[in-house]
């Protein structure tokens, strides 16, 4: 269910500023700002944890050795 909410002129201005588009709505901007300021769940961190070690080893490829490897 949508819903419409009050907010001053000075916040609708700071919400232009963080749009990466014209076309972004403020939902959306919105939605970015929540998702910023939530805590990771376990398995990202994990993941994160995970792909740093892999990172160290070696086990990563450049995006040359990307391009190079499909011909771009």
């Amino acid at each position: 269910m949508a819903t419409t909410i009050q907010v001053s002129q000075e916040l609708v201005q700071e919400l232009k500023k963080r749009k990466f588009t014209d076309s972004e709505s403020y939902e959306e901007v919105i939605w970015d700002l929540i998702e910023d300021t939530q805590e990771l769940s376990k398995q990202t961190k994990k993941d994160i944890s995970q792909s740093i070690k892999e990172i160290e080893r070696g086990e990563f490829y450049t995006l040359e050795e990307v391009k190079k490897r499909l011909g771009l």
